[in-house]
C-alpha cells in the first residue's frame, strides 16, 4: 500500500532535528563555558585592578600621613588631591581611615557626613592590626554585588591607618549579560542558518531515499522500467546504483519468471490430465481446468480445503497417509445413472530431504478403460464358455464313438452328425470373432454402392419366404413401390438384415408373422422388421446389442445362435452412418429399427 510518510515521521525532519540539537547543544555548551570564562577573567581583572590601586593608594597614603601628619589640612587636601588622581572609580567608594579607625577622607562626595567619625567596620579594624581583608557582598537594598576590600596602610613602624573599598561589580556583571545577549542572539541566528542548510544537507542524502523508495514501490507493483539517479559518488551514490543493478535483476528475473509461469500454465490448461497442488497442510492451492472438469467443481470453491474432502478420501485415508502413497488410488464418482472413476496418483513436493511442502495429485479419467477391462474380461470369459460348450460336446461324442459307437449304426451317424454341428457352431463363433476383431480395429473396407433399398429388401425377403414355408411363418410386406436409393455396402447390408429376419424366425411361433416395413422420414429411410414372439423385458432391451448378451441363453444355445449377430449389425449400421434399436413389449413381439441416410437418384442411375 503506497502510504505517503509524514514530514515530522521523515528522515529528513528526524535529521533535520539532530543536527540542530547537535548544533545547539555545542553552540550552549560554548556559550556556558566563554561566559564563565570571561566572567571569571573579567572578574579577576576587576579584582587585581582594585587590588593595584588600593595598594598604590595606600603607599602614598603612607607617605602623605607619615609627611603631614601634623598638618591636618593639608593632609586631608592631599588625601582628596590622591583619592580623585589614583582612585576615580565609578561606582566605587574609598574611605581613608586613620589608625584611631577616625574617617579622614571619602571618595563619595554624598557621604562626606561620615568625615571625622569614627568607623564601625570590622574589617577596619583588622586592616589596623595589619591584615588585608576582602569579600563579595550583596547590597540589601538592591541586590548588587559590591567588592569590599580594607587594605593596611603601613609605615616602617607599622599600620598608621587603612583604606576601606567598596566597588560596585554591575558593571562587569552588565557586560556579561550583554555578551549572553548577544551568544544568544548569535545562537537563533546560528539555529536558523544551520536549520537551513540542514534541510539543504537532508534533501541531498534523503532525495535519493526517496527516490529508491518510489522505485521500490513501482517494483512491487511490477514495474521495472525506471531507474534511480545517482547523484554522487558517496555511499548513497554506490546504494543508487547497487539499487538500480537489483532493479535490472529483478527484472530479469520476474520476466523469467512470468515466462515459466506463463509455460507452466499453458502445460496444466492443455494438459489431459487433472493436477492439483497443495501446501504442506493439504490445502488446495492450484488445479487446472482438466481438474475442475474432472472433479466437476470450479477452483473458487475447493481452494483452501482439504485435498481428502475433496476427493472423498477422508474416511479411508488421512493427509499423510497419500504422503506415503505409492500406488494410484481408484476413486468412485458414479451415481445412479452412470458410472464415473478416477485414478489418482500422489507425489510429494520436497527439496534435498527437507520437509515436506506439499503434495501434488494427477488425475485420470479411468471410466472408459474400466469398462473396457470389465468387457474384456467379460469378453474373454464369455468367449472361453461359448468355446468351452461344443468342446465338451465334442469330446463326449468323439469318446463314446471311439469307444464302440462308431459300430452302431444309429448312434455313430447321429453321433457324427452332432459332432459337426458343433464344429460348424465353432466355426461361425469364430468367424464372427474375426469380424467384429476388423470392425474395432478397422481393418476392413465396404465397398459403397447406390443401392435402392425397396428392390433390396424384397429379394432378401423373397428368399426367407422360401425358408419360412417350413415353419408356416407368413411375412407381410410394408415396403413403399417407390424406389429410395441408399450409400451401401450390400454384402454387409445384406448380413444384417439376414441377422435381424433369422433372429425373428428362431423367436416367433409357428403361424404367426413377420412384417417388414420401408418409410421415408426426411433425409433418412427407415427399415422396421417385425416379429410376434415372446419380446425382450424392458430391461434387456438396451443390451440385445453388446457382445454374447442372450435374453434367453439356453434358448439361443439350442437354436445355434453365437450372441454375436446383433453387435455386428450395430457396428455395421454405424459404418453406414445409420443408427440400430429395438422396441418390444414382453410376450407380444419384438420390433428391430434400421435407420440410413437417403439418397435422391433418378430412377435408372442405379
Amino acid at each position: 500500500m503506497d502510504r505517503k510518510v509524514g514530514f515530522f515521521k521523515s528522515i529528513q525532519f528526524k535529521l533535520i532535528i539532530i543536527y540542530v540539537l547537535i548544533i545547539f547543544i555545542a553552540i550552549q555548551i560554548i556559550g556556558v563555558y566563554f561566559t564563565r570564562q570571561v566572567e571569571q577573567q573579567l572578574v579577576t581583572n576587576y579584582f587585581e585592578m582594585l587590588e593595584e590601586r588600593a595598594n598604590l593608594l595606600s603607599y602614598n597614603l603612607a607617605q602623605e600621613m607619615n609627611t603631614n601628619k601634623d598638618d591636618r589640612s593639608a593632609l586631608t587636601a592631599n588625601i582628596n588631591a590622591l583619592l580623585r588622581d589614583i582612585f576615580s572609580i565609578d561606582h566605587s567608594e574609598v574611605q581613608v581611615i586613620d589608625q584611631n579607625r577616625v574617617v579622614l577622607s571619602t571618595s563619595n562626595l554624598s557621604n562626606r557626613h561620615i568625615v571625622g567619625q569614627q568607623s564601625t567596620e570590622v574589617r577596619v579594624k583588622r586592616a589596623l592590626l595589619g591584615n588585608k581583608d576582602e569579600d563579595v557582598l550583596r547590597d540589601p537594598e538592591t541586590g548588587h554585588r559590591i567588592r569590599v576590600l580594607a587594605v593596611p596602610i603601613k609605615s616602617d613602624d607599622g599600620p598608621i591607618g587603612a583604606l576601606y573599598i567598596e566597588a560596585s561589580m554591575e558593571d562587569i556583571y552588565d557586560q556579561i549579560r550583554q555578551i549572553n545577549s548577544i551568544l544568544l542572539s548569535g545562537t537563533f541566528i546560528a539555529l536558523i542558518i544551520s536549520v537551513v542548510l540542514v534541510i539543504l544537507v537532508a534533501r541531498t542524502i534523503t532525495a535519493p531515499i526517496m527516490d529508491m523508495r518510489k522505485q521500490a514501490m513501482r517494483m512491487g507493483r511490477g514495474d521495472f522500467s525506471r531507474q534511480v539517479t545517482v547523484y554522487s559518488a558517496d555511499e548513497i551514490g554506490q546504494l543508487a546504483t547497487s539499487f538500480n543493478d537489483l532493479t535490472m535483476k529483478l527484472q530479469d528475473a520476474t520476466l523469467t519468471r512470468v515466462r515459466e509461469q506463463k509455460r507452466l500454465k499453458s502445460v496444466l490448461t492443455h494438459m489431459t490430465d487433472g493436477v492439483i497442488a497443495t501446501d504442506q497442510n493439504g490445502r488446495i492451492i492450484l488445479l487446472n481446468k482438466r481438474a475442475e472438469e474432472l472433479l466437476d467443481v470450479s477452483s473458487h470453491a475447493v481452494l483452501g480445503k482439504q485435498l481428502p474432502d475433496v476427493l472423498r478420501l477422508s474416511n479411508t485415508f488421512a493427509l499423510y497417509d497419500l504422503y506415503e502413497q505409492s500406488e494410484s488410488i481408484l476413486l468412485d464418482f458414479s451415481s445412479k445413472e452412470e458410472e464415473y472413476l478416477l485414478e489418482a496418483n500422489f507425489s510429494i513436493i520436497q527439496e534435498n530431504d527437507g520437509p515436506i511442502n506439499g503434495l501434488i495429485t494427477v488425475l485420470h479419467d479411468v471410466t472408459e478403460k474400466e469398462k473396457i477391462d470389465h468387457e474384456r474380461r467379460e469378453f474373454v470369459a464369455n468367449v472361453s464358455h461359448e468355446l468351452r460348450t461344443p468342446l465338451t460336446t465334442m469330446k463326449s461324442y468323439l469318446e463314446a464313438l471311439e469307444d464302440g459307437a462308431m459300430k452302431d449304426k444309429e448312434l455313430g451317424p447321429r453321433f457324427l452328425s452332432v459332432t459337426q454341428n458343433e464344429t460348424e457352431r465353432m466355426i461361425r463363433l469364430v468367424n464372427d470373432l474375426l469380424q467384429l476383431s476388423k470392425i474395432d480395429s478397422h481393418d476392413y473396407q465396404l465397398s459403397f454402392q447406390s443401392v435402392d433399398v425397396t428392390l433390396f429388401l424384397h429379394r432378401i425377403v423373397d428368399r426367407f419366404e422360401m425358408i419360412a414355408e417350413d415353419k408356416e411363418i407368413q411375412f407381410v410386406r410394408k415396403i413403399s413401390k417407390k424406389p429410395m436409393y441408399v450409400k451401401m455396402a450390400p454384402d454387409k447390408m445384406t448380413q444384417v438384415i439376414d441377422n435381424v429376419i433369422s433372429n425373428a424366425m428362431k423367436y416367433s411361433p409357428e403361424g404367426g408373422n413377420i412384417t417388414v416395413a420401408l418409410l421415408e422420414q426426411g433425409h433418412q429411410l427407415q427399415i422396421s422388421i417385425s416379429d410376434q414372439g415372446m419380446g425382450i423385458p424392458r430391461e434387456s432391451q438396451s443390451k440385445i446389442f453388446d457382445r454374447f448378451y442372450r435374453v434367453d441363453k439356453a434358448r439361443a444355445r439350442s437354436v445355434g445362435g453365437t450372441g454375436l449377430g446383433l453387435a455386428i449389425a450395430k457396428e455395421l449400421i454405424h459404418a453406414h452412418q445409420g443408427e440400430i434399436w429395438a422396441r418390444s413389449e414382453y410376450g407380444k413381439g419384438t420390433t428391430i429399427f434400421i435407420t440410413l441416410p437417403f439418397l435422391e437418384i433418378k430412377e435408372g442411375e442405379e
